[in-house]
């Protein structure tokens, strides 16, 4: 459902008939059955609207006042539903979408500097040898001090084969280091790290979802089968989710054609469906363990459902966030758009794994700083329901993992001076410290610079270095806390690092070595295979697809 109209004035008259095609919109015969009511509210909202836009003590953005009332509408309604500004919907498009063109960066401004957060590899920038917290200094000519992240995001992308001068401020370095970028397309990758653990064990994350996120997952299943892959690891920690069909295309495949993915269910017409895999799957016996976190979401939690109810795997981690809310995105006038709860999914089990709300949210969205045996709370044992062998599974609250094993850091459950380090990128400032040996992309005179090599270990030494580092830099430094927390903090050191030089899959390798929660998840396979077996042998005796036992 869409709607193209131009916001093209701000008058009273003009902003009640856009009020008035959203609303209508969204609310479809209701609103039509009840013109009536429907036209006193929006003579209330107008009237109020007249009253400040000509008797406020200062002049106001009507704009900005119809943006907030739309806002303030939705978060009466639930946690999810939001209003989306044109610039953050074309955000959102650009990510669903997954390309753009540009120089492969993710930027954000710190203290004034137009400062790199991330970027892609194989992206121009990353072929030029941009790194992780350089500093664009420099755009064109121009001094970028001061700019806002649109404006540098408008001065750095352009179309193909385009050029862009820019010059960078790198900590180590003296002076500017200049870069001429040719602009390309980029693939925004949800697939972060696909590789071979050993000789069977295969590894791959999936960051989120995207249009290209089944496509992608099959190119690195294909990968690592070709490689010897006869076990699978499929991690969808901090996985937000993303849209609905890639979440059914993804389970798809490690399901039976047939089998129940995730029904939905709501008011509006077409909103109860039921999806099944449609395809048959070349990985319908690939003995399979999911890693989830208190920050899986939404279509991770899909995916996660799916293989718990048809125990085609099993599920290690933290309960999952509890989002089971089925979010349609509308377009609206002048490019907004709305993010607007349509449904609720359930499993294939038949559980609703939404978690309760207050009428603030608060309790809602702190879930990710609470305790996981405070978590164990959510569980409605009067929400009980059976997988597809016959073992109890919950609603409540998300997806409640076979294996607990808490660690919301990568894994690690640190101290909470650990995980101030880590919510405030001390390793990655670390890092920026290190360069690659052999890496000649960019030359000049760098001082106080350590170099290390493909495979280096973090020594005593360097722990101790990052320790003077943060004592430097204005962190507060818990002598316990930092000695309890010396296994986190060494795998940290090693993974931000490895991920500003050697790339995501050397980091991710190397990471897992060490990753608590993978290494519970890497002695389970005999366990999941058991437990894979038994359901395909229920299914060949006649058992029904929808999880409930005959």
């Amino acid at each position: 459902m869409q709607i193209m109209r131009t916001f093209r004035s701000l008058s009273v008259a003009v902003i009640a008939v856009l009020l008035s095609a959203v609303v209508g919109g969204l609310l479809g015969r209701t609103a039509l059955a009840d013109e009536d009511q429907v036209a006193r509210e929006y003579r209330v909202f107008t009237s109020a609207l007249a009253a400040i836009e000509s008797e406020y003590v200062e002049p106001v953005d009507s704009t900005r006042l119809v943006y907030g009332a739309i806002d303030g509408m939705l978060k009466t309604l639930d946690p999810h539903s939001s209003f989306m500004d044109p610039r953050t919907y074309a955000q959102l498009r650009e990510r669903q979408e997954g390309r753009y063109y540009g120089l492969g960066i993710s930027i954000v401004v710190v203290d004034g500097d137009i400062t790199v957060m991330q970027l892609f590899e194989g992206s121009p920038a990353y072929r030029k040898g941009i790194r992780r917290g350089d500093v664009i200094a420099r755009v064109s000519g121009q001094d970028a001090k001061g700019w806002t992240s649109d404006k540098a995001v408008r001065e750095l992308r352009g179309e193909k084969g385009t050029t862009v001068k820019i010059g960078i401020r790198r900590s180590g370095y003296e002076g500017l280091i200049d870069l001429e970028v040719e602009r390309d397309e980029i693939n925004i990758p949800t697939v972060r790290g696909a590789f071979m653990i050993d000789g069977e064990r295969g590894y791959i994350r999936l960051g989120d979802f995207s249009e290209t996120s089944n496509r992608e997952l099959g190119d690195a299943l294909q990968k690592l089968r070709a490689q010897g892959m006869k076990r699978l690891v499929l991690d969808l920690r901090d996985n937000p989710g993303g849209p609905l069909d890639q979440a059914i295309k993804v389970a798809n495949r490690f399901l039976a054609r047939g089998q129940m993915v995730v029904y939905t269910r709501g008011r509006v017409p077409n909103s109860d469906q039921d999806y099944r895999a449609t395809e048959a799957s070349e990985s319908i016996d690939l003995p399979l363990v999911v890693l989830v976190n208190r920050n899986s979401a939404s279509a991770s939690e899909i995916v996660a459902g799916a293989i718990q109810d048809h125990d085609r795997g099993l599920i290690v981690g933290e309960r999952t966030f509890g989002k089971a809310l089925v979010q349609s995105v509308y377009r609206i006038s002048g490019g907004a758009g709305l993010a607007l709860t349509t449904g609720r999914y359930y499993t294939p089990s038949g559980r609703l794994i939404q978690r309760p709300w207050d009428g603030s949210f608060d309790e809602y969205f702190t879930y990710a700083l609470k305790d996981q045996e405070q978590a164990r709370a959510l569980r409605n044992d009067a929400d009980l329901k059976y997988t597809d062998t016959g073992r109890k599974v919950f609603g409540g609250g998300g997806i409640e993992p076979d294996r607990l094993v808490a660690g919301p850091v990568e894994g690690f459950d640190p101290t909470r001076s650990g995980r101030i380090l880590y919510a405030r990128q001390a390793f990655e400032r670390y890092a920026e410290r290190y360069s690659a040996d052999g890496d000649t992309r960019i030359a000049g005179q760098a001082q106080n610079r350590q170099v290390v090599a493909r495979g280096f270990t973090v020594t005593d030494a360097m722990a101790e270095d990052f320790k003077a580092f943060l004592k430097r830099e204005g962190f507060k430094v818990e002598e316990a806390d930092f000695a309890r927390d010396v296994p986190f903090v060494r795998a940290m050191i090693r993974y931000q690092i490895d991920l500003a030089l050697f790339g995501v899959d050397e980091a991710r390798r190397n990471l897992i070595g060490q990753d608590p929660q993978a290494q519970v998840a890497l002695g389970l396979f005999a366990e999941a295979e058991r437990l894979t077996q038994m359901a395909q042998s229920r299914a060949t005796r006649g058992r029904g697809g929808d999880g409930q036992p005959r």
